[in-house]
């Protein structure tokens, strides 16, 4: 069943890619084109996430450092 999930995605994707960048292909090459472009554009995407995911920690830990900083400050009455 995945295997022709990713056909029939991957045919709807081809068109359209192909329809919107104005290439000519036949129905196989179509398919292809849009298989390959889900797998390349599923591992950016994952690659991107990840990133994001990532920095979003980052930032986080900097918020939660800067804010018990804060709470320090209140408590002890220090500058």
């Amino acid at each position: 069943m995945p295997v022709l999930f990713l056909i029939i995605v991957g045919a709807a994707a081809g068109f359209i890619a192909t329809r919107v960048m104005d290439l000519k292909t036949d129905l196989i090459t179509t398919v292809v084109i849009g298989m390959l472009g889900a797998l390349i554009g599923g591992l950016v995407l994952r690659f991107l996430l990840m990133l994001s995911g990532i920095a979003a920690g980052f930032v986080g830990a900097i918020l939660g450092a800067m804010a018990l900083i804060w709470a320090w400050k209140a408590i002890t009455g220090r500058k």
